[in-house]
């Protein structure tokens, strides 16, 4: 296997970059969800993951961010960028299957997460520090969907893996150890379970609510204890930090 695609994403639920190479280190790759959007009112992260509220942060660059009061112009709230999560952050991921049934604009229930479960304290990861997808998978759901193609960027991978086994190779990675180029390894946690934010708009890109809809028809997992839920990629944490780059090859030991 190897590394295909290596992407980071300044702020956090805005639009990322590609990158040809990083230092990876126990929070992530650095430059990863440095920063992220306050909601004033609630005191709370702002989401994609709830599209009602904040779809408009997938049609912002993070790497050119503008400042709190146009920021709060564009998202029709009050909002602060910030650089270090409050005390007990929290965010809304809004039911993904509601939202599919009603459309982005309803009021769906929600679920209220708090950062970090497996990332270092002080990040603004929701789980994990690193999330990976195999260009088979992304490849897969492409011929199941309608328009006989998905984008991996709708995922909002780190990095993206070519090379694995057929379908949903990453099923299987879960407890296992992967070394990238020559000293870099991560370990893989669990798979990810998908939310709304496959189906929304990223800048030019626009909705395509069958990059959710098809995961949840051809691949629903057992997530830790949970019943199966419909996912796409990998969590994981590093494990041994080294710069990777686009290109290396990824190579499991464990």
């Amino acid at each position: 296997m190897h590394l295909v695609t290596l992407r980071r994403y300044p702020v956090k639920s805005m639009l990322g970059e590609e990158i040809a190479q990083a230092e990876m280190a126990e929070r992530g790759l650095a430059g990863d969800r440095v920063r992220a959007v306050l909601d004033v009112a609630t005191g709370k992260i702002a989401s994609a993951k709830n599209p009602r509220l904040w779809r408009g942060l997938l049609a912002i660059e993070g790497a050119g961010v503008p400042d709190d009061e146009e920021l709060s112009r564009l998202l029709g709230r009050e909002v602060r960028l910030i650089d270090v999560p409050p005390e007990g952050a929290e965010f809304e991921r809004s039911v993904p299957e509601r939202v599919l049934a009603e459309g982005i604009e309803a009021e769906v229930p929600y679920t209220v997460g708090r950062l970090g479960g497996a990332a270092p304290e002080g990040t603004f990861f929701d789980f994990a520090p690193l999330h990976l997808v195999s260009t088979s998978a992304i490849a897969r759901v492409g011929e199941l969907s309608p328009r006989g193609t998905v984008e991996a960027l709708r995922y909002r991978p780190n990095l993206v893996i070519g090379g694995a086994a057929e379908g949903f190779a990453e099923n299987d990675w879960a407890g296992r150890r992967l070394r990238i180029g020559d000293v870099a390894e991560i370990e893989v946690i669990v798979p990810s379970p998908r939310c709304a934010v496959p189906t929304l708009a990223h800048g030019e890109l626009g909705r395509d609510t069958d990059a959710l809809r098809t995961v949840a028809k051809h691949n629903r997992v057992p997530v830790f204890d949970l019943e199966p839920q419909a996912c796409l990629g990998v969590y994981a944490r590093v494990t041994r930090p080294g710069r990777i780059t686009q290109g290396d090859p990824v190579t499991p030991v464990a």
